[in-house]
């Protein structure tokens, strides 16, 4: 790295510190933590924070050990303690290259909604009968996904399809940055295959919408009660059976969006309340954060945007077992494991490129 771009590199990490002692002082101030909300914001900055101070210290430290080396290559005469300079000096600048790979990523704004819980929400698209069976499909992938990785997943509403599947499924996925991990998965996922119902064995391309936003937090977003209005109803479970003869199923209305949302998965109507009210302001902040998210990637022209929900994202072709994301061109022969759950690595590679886009965008 250049001395200039050090330098720019070394002036961010110091004010990252210094916001970083601010904070730390600032969280011990009585004011601040009777003030929930910005004591939750600050509290997360800070953890947010604390790798880059950690690896800013490792970095002044191979920094520190480089001057000293360079300087006994100055001044010393005996080859001995020469050579041992140089072999240091050899390690040390590998490793400083390293460490200022790894501080220009973390230097890079996180996305703040990143550690939240997601809300995924699956529609079966054009295709009829099949569009739905591949809806299910699509849900039970996400479920072994989610499983594997000690994500809680619960259903809060659902449609069946005619013949299986889902016309639409909605469900809450509580873990470690749910929403960070899943939220390139937003988009118009396609299958190729031949219908159980196709007698000539055509393949046919069907198509399922898939939505993953986060779950809002009650700071988020202030939702009037005058603003929704509650209807209640008897869940009803698969075949259209009543599951209880209570009506504890919720469906929430907002008024001024016309957003609405049910609830019908739990047999108490106060914890489906609550669970709709969940939902309904993440389906709110959705419609906010889905406007700003708009503008970044028009910004920077993001292959990997979560902002535009009608965008062909990713296609399953069942004859050739093969799937191939659109956006990276990324193309695997391994189908059968990827409806198993086995999505991670194309999860890595979205968030590779996603911030390889976010670097080249900042500059540094």
């Amino acid at each position: 790295m250049a001395d200039k771009e050090k330098e720019i590199l070394l002036g961010k990490l110091e004010e990252v510190q210094t916001r970083y002692e601010q904070i730390a002082n600032d969280l011990s101030n009585p004011d601040i933590v009777t003030d929930q909300k910005k004591y939750v914001r600050l509290n997360k900055d800070y953890k947010n924070m604390q790798p880059i101070v950690e690896t800013f210290k490792v970095y002044k430290n191979v920094l520190s050990n480089i001057e000293a080396n360079q300087q006994i290559l100055k001044e010393e005469t005996d080859e001995e303690l020469r050579e041992m300079a140089n072999e240091e000096l050899e390690q040390l600048t590998a490793e400083i290259e390293e460490l200022e790979e790894k501080i220009k990523f973390l230097l890079l704004p996180k996305d703040p909604e990143d550690d939240k819980n997601a809300i995924l929400e699956i529609r079966a698209g054009t295709g009829g009968d099949e569009a739905g069976l591949f809806a299910g499909e699509l849900f039970r992938m996400y479920q072994k996904f989610c499983e594997n990785n000690k994500m809680k997943i619960t259903v809060t509403h659902f449609t069946e399809g005619t013949i299986g599947g889902f016309k639409e499924i909605v469900a809450n996925i509580v873990g470690e940055s749910a929403y960070g991990i899943l939220k390139f998965e937003s988009g118009v996922h396609r299958v190729q295959r031949v219908p159980q119902t196709e007698t000539q064995g055509r393949v046919h391309t069907s198509a399922a919408s898939v939505a993953v936003f986060p779950e809002a937090e009650e700071f988020d977003v202030e939702i009037k009660p005058e603003d929704v209005r509650k209807d209640t109803y008897c869940s009803s479970g698969p075949g259209g059976q009543s599951v209880n003869t209570t009506y504890s199923a919720i469906r929430l209305t907002h008024i001024p969006t016309g957003v609405v949302v049910t609830c019908q998965d739990e047999k108490s109507q106060i914890k489906n309340l609550d669970k709709a009210m969940k939902e309904l302001r993440s389906r709110l902040y959705k419609i906010e954060l889905e406007k700003e998210q708009a503008k970044l990637a028009a910004q920077r022209k993001s292959m990997v945007s979560t902002g535009d929900r009608s965008a062909k994202i990713r296609t399953y072709n069942f004859p050739q077992g093969r799937v191939t994301d659109h956006r990276i061109n990324y193309t695997a022969y391994n189908l059968q494991e990827f409806m198993n759950g086995d999505i991670q690595e194309l999860i890595d590679k979205l968030q590779m490129a996603d911030n390889a886009e976010r670097l080249k965008a900042s500059g540094l």
